[in-house]
């Protein structure tokens, strides 16, 4: 087979993979041979060749095939030209430039994730200031950028709104984005094919490294060595990092204390719960974009009011809401109203109602208090400390359904006659102290909307 013809089908093949796709696992890829149904190709690395083996190997020997030429299998190897000696030159011509996300098995970007797309509030400003000041590209400032809430506050969107950023603006830097569980994954597979050397290559010679839920990697030992070594080598280069979980990093149990110190060592922010004001901006964000898809729906006013206030928890069921309610209201015909929102919506309105979490009444103290979340669950006894957190243990035994031992667990592992201690001393001080009363009232409100 000629040149010629590979060119053919490496077209063809950008049909097929995409385009990102392709630049990255196609292009450096050269044939070197095709003889008794065996085609032969160079790559750069043995984890190069088998990575794209196991994804891509069935389309490149399906697409000869179309050809006309007689495939059976596909094979790669470093290096693989007769002349041992000249070996290893082909191989090196054949790696693309070092530009963003070539060559690097990260996961893909979201297009809909940009900066342009995030609704920026209070619970959320600084966390969407500190990934600009990354995206930036510039000196490392902040090494490792440490992003965390609960879930559907944005540290996904955040992460690829970074790395589309820095491919604009840096098109030269090597961007990795992936999940903790795709880190793990890959250094098993890199155990087991005995490729450890070619995973660290890998991982080390990024310039920006983001990785997507780190509390996955608690309790792994081999993954959390790796990992803790990978960090170390990343920030001794001066490669920014940027890591995002669901709690603090001094609250992830089972995690390494040396990763916890590393982690710590940067900028943590965190990403609050969002606000009214917060839920409605994302709303009405949404249904600009909607209104392109559902021409001629008439949308009601109070509407969007009601569901900003209703939906609290989660900002991806308070976009699925508005979604579902578009859908339906676009396949029956009808305005959407405050009765059509209630009947559509009525299985996420009941679950909303239902599910106030202790993390959110926490978060609210420890607000309402000025004190930091890590020290209302942390071992601090001072008075200062300890009241807002029997405030806490109160609000939580009153407003949650969950057993005194579960609360116990959510304050740092306390035990459940800890918190039966906090309660009844809040429920005494009730009668005798007007601003704790007033205290309770104002939580109340704010938690309950």
């Amino acid at each position: 087979m000629t040149n010629e013809t590979w060119g053919q089908v490496r077209e063809e093949l950008i049909k097929r993979v995409g385009k990102h796709n392709y630049a990255t696992w196609i292009e450096p890829l050269k044939l070197s041979q095709l003889k008794n149904g065996v085609a032969r190709f160079e790559v750069p690395t043995i984890f190069f060749g088998d990575w794209v083996q196991r994804n891509y190997g069935d389309h490149i020997r399906s697409q000869l095939a179309s050809t006309g030429a007689t495939v059976d299998r596909v094979e790669f190897a470093v290096g693989a030209a007769p002349a041992p000696a000249r070996a290893a030159k082909p191989a090196a011509r054949t790696v693309p430039p070092r530009a963003a996300n070539e060559d690097l098995p990260g996961a893909p970007l979201d297009a809909r994730f940009t900066f342009d797309s995030f609704v920026v509030g209070k619970p959320n400003e600084l966390a969407h200031a500190a990934a600009r000041r990354v995206a930036e590209g510039g000196p490392v400032t902040f090494n490792p950028l440490f992003l965390y809430g609960g879930v559907g506050l944005g540290k996904t969107h955040l992460m690829h709104a970074i790395a589309h950023e820095l491919q604009v603006r840096r098109p030269e830097l090597r961007v990795l984005y992936l999940s903790a569980e795709q880190f793990m994954y890959r250094f098993v597979q890199a155990l087991r094919d005995r490729q450890v050397m070619d995973f660290k290559e890998l991982f080390r010679s990024v310039d920006v490294l983001m990785v997507d839920d780190v509390q996955f990697i608690a309790g792994k030992d081999s993954t959390q060595e790796e990992f803790f070594h990978t960090f170390n080598a990343l920030v001794d280069a001066n490669k920014q990092i940027v890591i995002s979980a669901d709690r603090a990093p001094g609250e992830i149990k089972d995690l390494e204390e040396r990763i916890k110190s590393r982690l710590q060592c940067g900028l943590v922010v965190d990403l609050h719960p969002t606000d009214y004001e917060l839920r409605l901006g994302i709303l009405q964000q949404k249904v600009d974009h909607y209104r392109s898809q559902y021409k001629g729906l008439v949308l009601a006013d109070g509407v969007l009011e009601f569901l900003a206030h209703r939906i609290t928890t989660n900002v991806r069921v308070l976009e699925g809401a508005l979604t579902r309610l578009f859908a339906f209201a676009s396949l029956v015909g009808r305005e959407i109203t405050l009765d059509l929102a209630q009947d559509c919506l009525a299985d996420i309105l009941r679950s909303s109602d239902r599910k106030l979490s202790i993390e959110e009444i926490q978060r609210k103290v420890a607000e309402h208090y000025n004190v930091r979340l890590s020290d209302l669950i942390g071992p601090k006894r001072l008075r200062t400390i300890a009241r807002p957190r029997q405030v806490a243990m109160y609000l939580s035994k009153q407003l949650t359904p969950r057993s005194l031992p579960e609360i116990g667990r959510r304050f740092g592992g306390r035990d459940h006659t800890t918190i039966m201690h906090g309660v009844r001393k809040i429920e005494e001080l009730i009668t005798t102290d007007s601003q704790l009363s007033d205290d309770l009232q104002l939580l109340r409100r704010l938690l309950q909307g």
